[in-house]
C-alpha cells in the first residue's frame, strides 16, 4: 500500500486525485496540504507541510509554483519522494528542482498523460525525418481559468523537437508586433483560452503542398490523475534522480 501526501488538495485536481485514489486497493491519501484547509474526505488538510508530522511514502504535487520551496524543504528533511505535476515553473525553479533531485527521487513532468507523452515521441520520429523541410507549428488549447501560456506540455513537446533538431530551432510566441516572412528555424507556439477546455495538443508539420497533424485531446482531468498516480507507485522506494514518463513506459 503507497501512503501519499497530496500537495494542492483543494484545487480542481486535487480533488479528482483524492478520488481516484479512493476507487483504488493499492494506495491511499494519508494528508494534503493546501492554504485552504477545509476536508472534504477522511485525510487530515495542512496549510502548510511543515505542519504535518506523520509519514508518506510519496508526494503528489498539483498545487502552485510559489510552493515550490516550502514543499522541497519538507520532502528532503524527511526523504519523500515527489511527483511534481504543477506547471509554470520558472527556469530556475526547474534547475533548483535539478538540484533537489541528487538528494530524493523526483518525477517531474509537465503532463502526466500517457498519450501526450506519446504524442511527444511521434513528434520527434516526425522531426528526424521531416525537420528542415517542413515548417513546425504547435497549437495549444485550455481553459479559461489556466494561467500560464503557452501551456508547459506545449513547452515540453517544443523541447523535445528542438533537441531532435541539435537545439538550432528559436521559438515564436507573437508574431502580431513583425511584419516579416516566416524563419525556417522556427517553431511557432499559439495559446487558445477559452471556457472549459481540458486540454488539446496539436504539432503542425506543413511543407510543400502537404501538411501533418499530430494531435492529443484530453477529454477528462482524470488522464493526468491517473498518471500521477502511477508515477506515485512507481517512484516508491526509487533512488534519488530525476524520472519522467519515459522511465514508466
Amino acid at each position: 500500500m503507497t501512503k501519499i501526501i497530496l500537495s494542492g488538495a483543494n484545487g480542481k485536481m486535487g480533488k479528482v486525485i483524492s478520488r481516484c485514489i479512493d476507487e483504488r486497493d493499492d494506495c491511499l491519501v494519508v494528508a494534503g496540504f493546501d492554504k485552504y484547509t477545509q476536508t472534504y474526505s477522511d485525510f487530515p488538510i495542512y496549510a502548510k507541510p511543515s505542519e504535518f508530522d506523520g509519514k508518506a511514502d510519496v508526494i503528489i504535487d498539483f498545487s502552485n509554483p510559489d510552493l515550490l520551496n516550502d514543499l522541497m524543504d519538507y520532502a528532503i528533511k524527511t526523504n519523500t519522494p515527489v511527483v511534481l505535476a504543477t506547471t509554470g515553473f520558472s527556469k530556475e525553479q526547474i534547475e533548483y528542482i535539478n538540484e533537489c533531485s541528487k538528494q530524493i527521487p523526483i518525477f517531474f513532468s509537465f503532463n502526466m498523460s500517457l498519450g501526450v507523452n506519446l504524442l511527444v515521441n511521434l513528434a520527434k520520429k516526425a522531426t528526424e525525418i521531416l525537420g528542415g523541410q517542413f515548417d513546425i507549428e504547435i497549437i495549444e488549447k485550455h481553459h479559461n481559468q489556466k494561467i500560464d501560456a503557452p501551456s508547459g506540455t506545449a513547452l515540453m513537446i517544443a523541447d523535445a523537437i528542438n533537441e531532435t533538431m541539435d537545439n538550432s530551432l528559436n521559438y515564436t510566441y507573437d508574431r502580431h508586433s513583425k511584419r516579416v516572412k516566416r524563419d525556417k528555424n522556427e517553431i511557432g507556439i499559439h495559446a487558445v483560452r477559452g471556457g472549459t477546455i481540458v486540454g488539446e495538443h496539436e504539432v503542425i508539420f506543413a511543407g510543400h503542398d502537404e501538411i501533418i497533424s499530430l494531435k492529443h485531446q484530453a477529454m477528462s482531468k482524470e488522464i493526468f490523475a491517473v498518471g500521477s498516480i502511477n508515477a506515485a507507485i512507481f517512484l516508491k522506494d526509487k533512488m534519488p534522480g530525476m524520472y519522467d514518463m519515459s522511465k514508466m513506459v
